[in-house]
């Protein structure tokens, strides 16, 4: 049974890395979190906090499905009437043979899916969960972009690329037009961090990028999750269309 008091958050690609860490994160401040991933693990995931006193559930869901993401954020007023924060945080970065994709040889395909789940995904939702907090006068978007959204970084194509730089974009365009009814928007652009997708590559190349980061070792995601649970709590409300640079130093703005 969920607190009539508590308010609800509503993460994206929970099931591990980011996710994970955020998820977890919100809930331990009291949130009633909703944990969204298109990988069934995140099921046994919400049941393991779950059964250490937390607050959370999850949800199975596609997030190329426009239709699916309508009726998720459906079900979430019908069950709760309220929606107060939305942590955009799904992402996918697609290899071919363990290596990036070049832009003259990337599949359109490949494209076109990156775009919906990194990009139409955060935007659908977001515009979705705006009359949720618009109600309350009060709400906290989060966006999960990427190092990669801000300048050139090799092991990124340009679909992931685009669609990041794009996020900052929208989560800017979104902020002035949220800012009057009481709701923020805010992106993180994490730089390397210690999850699966970061580690995609040859040891050589992933030990010669921790190499550069200036504090001299990769992120860790309840890093990422403190900077969230900052954004949404009671002292950030004076804070909208930020970016915040989590990178240990590589780029300095």
């Amino acid at each position: 049974m969920v607190d009539a008091t508590a308010k609800i958050a509503l993460v994206t690609g929970a099931a591990s890395g980011l996710g994970f860490a955020i998820a977890e994160r919100l809930a331990q401040d009291g949130f009633h979190t909703i944990a969204v991933d298109r990988n069934s693990d995140v099921v046994s995931v919400a049941e393991t906090w779950q059964a250490n006193g937390l607050s959370v559930e999850a949800q199975v869901l596609d997030l190329a499905d426009t239709d699916a993401i309508g009726k998720l954020i459906m079900g979430v007023e019908n069950n709760y009437g309220r929606l107060d924060v939305l942590v955009n945080n799904a992402g996918i970065s697609p290899k071919i043979d363990g290596k990036r994709a070049d832009s003259e040889t990337m599949p359109l395909a490949q494209w076109h899916e990156v775009l919906a789940i990194n990009l139409t995904a955060p935007f659908h939702l977001s515009r979705l969960a705006m009359p949720l907090m618009r109600k309350n006068g009060w709400g906290r978007i989060v966006n999960i972009a990427s190092r990669a959204g801000r300048t050139y970084v090799r092991t990124a194509g340009a679909h992931y690329t685009a669609t990041k730089a794009g996020l900052i974009g929208l989560s800017r365009m979104m902020a002035g037009e949220f800012a009057a009814h009481g709701i923020t928007v805010n992106t993180i652009a994490p730089g390397r961090i210690e999850t699966p997708l970061s580690e995609q590559g040859s040891a050589e190349m992933l030990a010669a990028l921790k190499a550069e980061i200036p504090v001299g070792r990769a992120g860790r995601p309840d890093e990422i999750g403190a900077t969230v649970s900052f954004l949404v709590g009671p002292s950030s409300g004076f804070i909208t269309g930020a970016v915040l640079d989590i990178n240990g130093g590589v780029t300095m703005v």
